[in-house]
């Protein structure tokens, strides 16, 4: 199992001008959320052009498809075609695990979360995190256990940031 490094993942897919917006437990974190997470969720800008970026940033990190039981991963070679008839892909890479859902529940994907997300310093550039109410619906919306157990952290977080505290 990689070492988990998010800095490095949201670096190599912003050094190569992917659109995103970081999404799920890792932007929960991020708001101070203390729950662990193991991974980052992101969900791309749906263009051509940018799942092309995408697709070459996934080489650069050398992300495999994540599979129980088989560490490294599986193999895969993707272009913006294949990425745009996916709704979720689940990543290995020497930095961690990445996940891409292109409308995460909920949500009607990127120009939805992009509307209210916020920048913010997560390695050598800035990301685009997604509002703290928009992680809130996509978690109520999805209803995974994990999530729902998320939940009354993020609610009471996101009443302390309300007031100001």
């Amino acid at each position: 199992m990689s070492e988990f490094r998010p800095s490095a993942i949201l670096d190599i897919l912003t050094d190569h001008g992917v659109e995103f917006v970081v999404i799920g437990g890792y932007a929960a974190r991020l708001h101070g959320a203390s729950r662990p997470t193991f991974d980052v969720d992101v969900t791309p800008e749906r263009s051509h052009d940018n799942l092309e970026r995408l697709a070459t940033a996934l080489t650069a990190l050398s992300a495999r498809i994540r599979v129980d039981g088989i560490d490294e991963g599986l193999p895969f070679s993707t272009d913006a075609t294949a990425l745009a008839g996916m709704a979720m892909l689940n990543l290995t890479t020497p930095h961690g695990d990445l996940d891409i859902s292109m409308t995460p529940a909920g949500t009607s994907g990127f120009d939805d979360l992009v509307r209210d997300a916020r920048p913010q310093r997560t390695g050598e550039n800035d990301s685009r995190i997604a509002s703290l109410a928009d992680v809130i619906r996509s978690k109520e919306h999805a209803g995974r256990r994990k999530d729902l157990e998320a939940l009354p952290e993020l609610r009471r977080l996101a009443i302390t940031l309300r007031e100001g505290h």
